[in-house]
């Protein structure tokens, strides 16, 4: 784990060389590896333990060390996807709140699973997170939404999270 570190990386592009900053997640860089494909995955990795635990209210360690080596990522993706899981299980009361005060007219109980788990990552990273940019996380849940979610997913995702942005402090997005 490189939590506080800074490295490089050293390609050789037909001739061009130059070096690439790493992420303090991010252990190694290949060409087709970005930062973004692995801190996407871990997110991806992130929203489906996390649903795990919604369905099977155990957040326990063991739980979701099985479910990540049942899963397929590089080991700097699997990191993050802990670090996520790992924040949102520990503050989930405060980010369950600030979700429920910017969600008007719904009750958690009643939004589907998986934009609940959306949200829940992405006010995490927003409100905990300050290594990463508040439009990164925003953009980064409206993806995901897409993907996982229902055809109205990314368009409420995005207006429950401009809100928690706001309600939170931060007037980047």
């Amino acid at each position: 784990m490189l939590f506080g570190s800074c490295r490089s990386a050293h390609y050789d592009f037909t001739a061009l060389t130059f070096e690439l900053p790493l992420s303090e997640n991010q252990e190694t860089f290949s060409p087709g590896q970005s930062i973004n494909t692995t801190r996407r995955k871990g997110r991806e990795l992130a929203l489906q333990a996390l649903y795990q635990i919604e369905i099977t209210a155990d957040a326990s360690v063991a739980a979701v060390d099985m479910f990540l080596q049942h899963f397929e990522g590089n080991a700097p993706a699997k990191e993050f996807a802990r670090r996520l899981v790992s924040g949102v299980v520990s503050q989930r009361a405060e980010i369950d709140r600030l979700i429920e005060k910017c969600t008007e007219n719904w009750k958690l109980a009643r939004l589907a699973k998986v934009d609940l788990v959306v949200l829940r990552v992405a006010t995490y990273e927003l409100v905990f997170c300050p290594d990463i940019p508040s439009r990164v996380s925003l953009d980064e849940a409206i993806e995901i939404g897409k993907r996982f979610g229902s055809a109205e997913s990314a368009t409420f995702i995005n207006g429950v999270l401009d809100h928690v942005a706001h309600a939170s402090g931060d007037k980047s997005p």
